[in-house]
């Protein structure tokens, strides 16, 4: 089971360097292709008929909306072709099968959430930035497009490029069906690591399988893992989960997302997925 495409929604610079330089890093890992989608919202100027603004006002703010659109695609296709460079990863179309590395950057218009999950769809792992990098919001609501409406994975990019991602992998298990489905997700990695965790916590654990049989289900793969007990740090799960995995040195994290609550009372009051997705500093793998 191999990893042969991988997508990267990007919307501004600020946030997309490391998150770039990650995809062309696991691209140039897997002998895959990247494809980077920058999504051209479209702008609605209807509701400022009628509100004072003329004809001529309006189309001045269509215009300009227009050249600023431009030049944030430009901005982001240039850094795209710059950070390719530097990773030595050819930019064209993939080829089918091929054993090499390859990268695109595509444009589209239409809504951001929805293009995304579509695109999602038929994406082995899609690749974000880190919603703190450039505080970019958009980074989140493209991570939530594809947890909520692709039914595939993705992969939470750090803040910064580590040097390492996926030799030493650490299973967050709390015997959910969503930790199941990151599992499996995360499983082409887990058989090439140097060595693999599982985390497990009483504060985190639901009914399901344990993380014994989780290291039991591994071994068929030929992959010995050690089961870890972690505990909250300062009463707080999901930050004793994190202070684990980097106990571990873990340059990779899984875990299932938004599984003990709706996605909005996590946002509201909190949660463990929230707390990683804020102050993570290693990529996440997440699915649910």
């Amino acid at each position: 089971m191999a990893v042969r495409k991988f997508l990267l929604p990007v919307t501004s610079t600020a946030s997309a360097v490391s998150a770039l330089h990650t995809g062309l890093t696991l691209a140039k890992r897997w002998h895959a292709h990247l494809q980077v989608l920058h999504i051209r919202t479209a702008q609605e100027f209807a509701p400022f008929v009628g509100e004072g603004m003329t004809g001529a006002m309006i189309e001045d703010m269509m215009s300009a909306s227009e050249r600023a659109t431009g030049a944030r695609e430009r901005s982001l296709e240039e850094l795209f072709a710059m950070a390719a460079e530097e990773e030595g990863v050819p930019v064209g179309e993939a080829l089918r099968g091929g054993d090499e590395p390859s990268a695109s950057f595509t444009a589209l218009t239409g809504r951001e959430d929805e293009l995304i999950a579509h695109k999602a769809r038929l994406a082995d792992l899609t690749i974000v930035p880190h919603p703190q990098a450039g505080e970019d919001v958009a980074a989140a609501d493209a991570l939530h497009a594809v947890l909520f409406d692709s039914g595939r994975p993705v992969l939470l990019a750090p803040v910064r490029l580590p040097d390492t991602i996926g030799k030493r992998v650490a299973i967050a298990w709390n015997g959910t069906a969503n930790a199941a489905s990151a599992l499996a997700s995360v499983m082409p990695f887990v058989r090439q690591a140097e060595a693999v965790r599982i985390l497990v916590s009483d504060d985190y654990r639901r009914p399901g399988p344990s993380g014994a049989e989780v290291a039991e289900y591994i071994s068929h793969h030929g992959v010995t893992a050690d089961v870890v007990q972690f505990y909250p740090r300062r009463g707080v799960t999901g930050a004793g989960l994190l202070a684990a995995a980097g106990d571990f040195g873990a340059d990779l994290m899984s875990m299932g997302a938004y599984s003990t609550a709706s996605r909005l009372r996590q946002l509201i009051l909190g949660g463990i997925t929230r707390h990683v997705l804020e102050n993570a500093q290693l990529p996440v793998l997440m699915n649910r």
